[in-house]
Order: structure tokens, then sequence, then C-alpha cells
């Protein structure tokens, strides 16, 4: 990233990670990455961890480093960020009540619209539902937080990760006392990562999962660079040059 930045020196970038990348090692992980960008490529950057929370029903707490090539008056207090956990669960999931739209791109992969239903691959099968029970089970007694994640259309989910192909346990759709609860659909994460639903996905839902659960919220990044873009506007009195954000 850093020969990259050093290679086309753009006139400002924005980068995303996980919030733990400041306490890695101690900081030092994270003070190596600060003096190259600013000591070593000469940017001024501006850091941030922001939630998720504030635009989807997702907990995902991430940092942004904005970075300047020239000195600017940044001030992430600029941005504007709506209260966490106005969005609930609710809001992204299919709708049973026969308002779900119909997709082109999706026809009935995920939502079966004549039944008004998910589709039942998305619930979990008897043996996977009873192994988390019995694994949140044995930490719980131990005294450790791991389990699974039950979740309710009022409910502000936990952070959807990249591993949620594997058994969905971080994020599981309660469906009532009788029925085994399920995983989100390859649509359902889109819209928790801020996707509108004209975005098309191609790829298996594996493949999906993986992608979407290693995405950025959209409208944190959005925001971001809205608030970015007015310090690269040239003056009006000179043709405006194409805005450089290099985003990794």
């Amino acid at each position: 990233m850093a020969r990259i930045i050093d290679e086309k020196r753009p006139r400002a970038f924005l980068l995303e990670n996980v919030k733990n990348l400041l306490s890695h090692d101690k900081g030092r992980t994270f003070d190596v990455i600060r003096r190259t960008l600013s000591e070593e490529l000469g940017y001024h950057i501006h850091c941030k961890v922001i939630d998720g929370a504030h635009f989807t029903p997702q907990h995902r707490e991430r940092i942004l480093i904005v970075g300047f090539r020239e000195p600017v008056a940044f001030d992430w207090d600029a941005l504007p960020l709506p209260p966490k956990g106005n969005i609930r669960l609710g809001e992204i999931l299919h709708r049973t009540d026969g308002s779900e739209p119909v997709l082109p791109w999706d026809g009935d992969r995920f939502f079966d619209h004549a039944a008004r239903k998910v589709q039942d691959k998305y619930t979990l099968t008897p043996k996977l539902w009873a192994y988390l029970q019995a694994y949140a089970e044995k930490h719980r007694a131990k005294g450790n937080g791991f389990g699974f994640g039950l979740v309710g259309p009022d409910s502000v989910t936990r952070t959807l990760s990249a591993r949620y192909y594997k058994d969905g346990s971080e994020i599981l759709v309660y469906q009532g006392e009788n029925k085994n609860p399920r995983r989100l659909t390859p649509r359902e994460c889109a819209r928790l990562m801020g996707f509108p639903d004209t975005f098309r996905i191609p790829v298996s839902d594996t493949r999906a999962y993986k992608q979407f659960g290693n995405s950025v919220v959209v409208d944190v990044m959005a925001h971001t660079a809205r608030l970015m873009h007015q310090f690269l506007i040239q003056d009006t009195l000179e043709p405006e040059l194409p805005l450089q954000v290099a985003m990794v």
C-alpha cells in the first residue's frame, strides 16, 4: 500500500481496517503505519474509529485513516453521523407480508415469493443447531462469552465476518419456538453492509458471504469521502481535476 501511494502520490487516500489495528502488538503496528504514512511519505493523516451501527443495524467498529498530500482543515467532528441503533434489523430482512421486491437478478434464489418465505436452505439443520447450542453452553459454564448471536427484527447484530459461510453463528435470525433459526441470506448481508438492492450477486453463496464479510459499510465510506471531497475541489476559476481517492 505504501509503495502504491508513493508511486501514484494521490492528493488524498482513505484506508479502513479493524479497530484492533490500534492496539495490535501494544500499539507498535499502528505506530509503524502512522510513521510510514506521515514521516516517510509526507502525508497529513487523520484517524477515527467509526461504528457501522450509525448507518446499518450492525455493530461494526472500524478505524478509518484519511490522508492528504497537502495540509487541510479536515475535521472528523464535521462528519454527520446519525444516532446509533436508529435502524433495526427488521428493515433489512426479507419481508414476508407480500411486500418483498422481486429483483430480476435474484429471482427466487434467496426468497420464495410465492410462499412468502426465505428459502429453506438458510434454516439451520437440527445437527448444526444442536452443536451451536452445546458449544455456547460449554463456554458459558467456563465463564466465557463465546456463542451464537440470536437476533430478531428489533436487534442490532454482531459484526458480520468473512467466516459467516461456515455456520453463521454470529448472526442467527430467530424464527419462533418451533423452528430452528436461520442464517441471513446473501441479499440480507448486502443490505446489512449498506449495498442497494440494485447491487447484483453473481457469485455463489459461499463466495458472497466471504465478500460481504470483508466489505466496508458503504455509507460510512461514502460520508467520509464526501467530507474529504470539499478539500479536493479546485478553485472555481480553474478546471476541476479528477478526484483521486485510493480505497484500500
